[in-house]
């Protein structure tokens, strides 16, 4: 560092090319991101025509900043809610990053940064903005690290899916050994790990899933991961649910992410002071209850919502049993069905989740 005393002693001259050699120093001590590509939209709407794939600037990388490559990054459905402008919390417009949830790889540090080292595999937690891009710059708060023992596609998608299916298993009902419980949308990532967490704890599940073509391969594949029972949609027969549960005991916990008629079904399977989740409404079609389920069932009807359960003071207690979670997938005791596609099929990969190629596992861009 020159000082300034001894500046003012110099000719007018020497003062502005030594002045012009520190502020480079200043400048070639900044640490930036490298280049990146991102996903951007400015403005709401459907995602395939407001989102872009482009360049975007570097970014300075702070004291306590850590510069991470991202390695993958799931396409969730909130993920398009948070495009349409439909979800509850939204990234700022114009310029907004999408994705929200990922696993990456520590690529920089600020100075101060002693909690992680380059090279390290960390996912944002909680989730956050902008996951869809190639390097990210956020606090070293903001990130978790995790195992590199595992593909890295699990870390990825870690998060929202999975610890929602462990969250609703333990918060709402005090389930033991032998008890039941009913869900729809099983095929779905949340689906598929409720089956898996709810064997590993000695409970049984009753799985609903829509009438399409290859129903009954998903049967199958469902049975492989521990379900009791599956049914499709017109297979439930209400007024035969005994012979359908057959030694089954009725459900004391319904999980719907449906909505619509589906959800009314599982209201009609639970058994008498049940209680039904709702965490999801893919049919876009309201919940109906029956005044009888109220007074004569005493059915308990709530909601759950990840991202408000992380924000109450939950980032430790998430990050053990994320932890947990990638444990249970290390001992081939947890696993769900993917497609990973390379960041730069982005729109065909946009496609497949939107459903325009027809039922997709879950879409994961791999950078």
């Amino acid at each position: 560092m020159v000082s300034s005393m001894y500046l003012m002693r110099l000719p007018t001259a020497a003062r502005r090319l030594l002045g012009a050699s520190a502020a480079r120093a200043r400048y070639l001590s900044i640490l930036t991101s490298p280049p990146a590509r991102a996903v951007l939209y400015d403005h709401h709407g459907s995602p395939e025509q407001v989102v872009r794939v482009a360049d975007v600037a570097t970014v300075e990388i702070g004291d306590r900043d850590v510069c991470v490559r991202m390695l993958a990054a799931p396409i969730n459905p909130s993920d398009l809610n948070r495009i349409e402008g439909v979800y509850p919390v939204r990234p700022p417009l114009p310029g907004a990053v999408a994705g929200y949830e990922g696993l990456g790889q520590v690529h920089a540090l600020g100075p101060a940064v002693d909690s992680l080292s380059v090279g390290d595999w960390v996912i944002p937690s909680p989730p956050s903005f902008g996951t869809w891009q190639t390097y990210i710059v956020k606090p070293a708060t903001a990130w978790h690290r995790v195992r590199a023992d595992v593909p890295p596609y699990y870390p990825a998608t870690i998060t929202i899916n999975p610890l929602t299916a462990l969250r609703m298993l333990r918060d709402f009902v005090n389930l033991t050994p032998g008890d039941s419980l009913v869900q729809n949308g099983a095929t779905s990532i949340v689906g598929q790990c409720v089956i898996q967490l709810a064997k590993l704890h000695g409970l049984h599940t009753i799985n609903i899933i829509r009438d399409r073509p290859g129903s009954e391969e998903a049967k199958d594949k469902l049975k492989q991961l521990g379900a009791d029972q599956v049914f499709t949609e017109s297979q439930i027969d209400i007024k035969n649910i005994k012979t359908l549960l057959g030694a089954l005991p009725e459900p004391t916990l319904g999980l719907n992410c449906v909505g619509g008629n589906v959800a009314s079904v599982i209201l009609k399977i639970l058994r008498q002071g049940g209680t039904m989740v709702t965490y999801g409404g893919m049919s876009k079609k309201p919940v109906t209850v029956s005044t009888s389920s109220f007074i004569f069932k005493d059915l308990s009807l709530k909601g759950f919502w990840l991202q408000k359960w992380m924000s109450s003071d939950k980032a430790e207690e998430s990050r053990k049993m994320i932890d947990y979670l990638l444990d249970l997938v290390r001992k081939g005791e947890l696993k769900y069905e993917m497609e990973l596609t390379p960041f730069s099929d982005f729109r065909l990969a946009l496609d497949k989740a939107l459903g325009k190629h027809g039922s997709q596992p879950k879409q994961v861009l791999m950078f």
